[in-house]
């Protein structure tokens, strides 16, 4: 393991050496690097693959720092008009549910009640499509509320999805419904993986970058 400062940023970098013909990064938590380099790759080459893409790795972090910190709460005050986001669409809050003669506490629960219908509901219509083209299916399919996570898929093909998918472009659910179906058949994010998503969704990484931008707004 290496610290290198881009930035003003400390990255931390693991590195893992294999048979392999060239070196590649991934990153799953913000400001934490994974380096797969070839058997005897130096630190000062990777360093400077490091550095080349330093720009992109501080970025990155700090849109995953703004999800991974939770989302930013919501006024409901004058039926939060144009506040609250329904498949990547604003509404006012009277749009989505009523609201006459209801408390801030008791509109907060009944919205999360209709983001649960909602994500639910889209979810199980367009789910049956990739399930086919993948040629997989799920053991079960629940909707949570998770801070950190969109989706997973258990060791056991039991997937799950946050209410707060409904929040987004239908498109951007069904980057979430391809990536937890592939991890069916591969459960870490290797270069498989990403193949078999791009296979499906060529333009994954600009869905993977609206959750980024957007992920803080997607709330209640």
């Amino acid at each position: 393991m290496i610290n290198i400062e881009i930035q003003g940023h400390m990255i931390t970098c693991h590195i893992e050496f294999g048979k392999r013909k060239k070196a590649s990064i991934t990153m799953e938590l913000p400001y934490m690097v994974t380096i797969k380099a070839p058997n005897g790759t130096s630190e000062e080459v990777i360093r400077q693959l490091v550095m080349h893409h330093g720009t992109e790795i501080v970025q990155k972090s700090a849109r995953m720092q703004q999800v991974l910190d939770g989302p930013q709460a919501k006024e409901y005050e004058n039926e939060g008009k144009g506040a609250f986001l329904l498949f990547g669409k604003a509404h006012a809050l009277h749009q989505l549910i009523p609201v006459e003669g209801l408390t801030e506490e008791e509109l907060r629960a009944n919205l999360k009640k209709f983001y649960f219908a909602e994500c639910k509901r889209m979810i199980g219509q367009r789910i049956i499509r990739y399930q086919q083209e993948l040629k997989v299916k799920p053991k079960s399919i629940d909707i949570v509320d998770s801070p950190t996570k969109w989706g997973s898929c258990s060791w056991d093909k039991k997937l799950t999805f946050n209410y707060r998918l409904a929040m987004a472009p239908p498109e951007v659910i069904d980057y979430v419904i391809i990536h937890e179906l592939c991890h069916i058949h591969h459960m870490n994010h290797d270069r498989s993986f990403w193949r078999r998503v791009g296979s499906i969704m060529p333009d994954y990484k600009d869905k993977e970058d609206y959750l980024m931008r957007n992920g803080r707004a997607m709330t209640l």
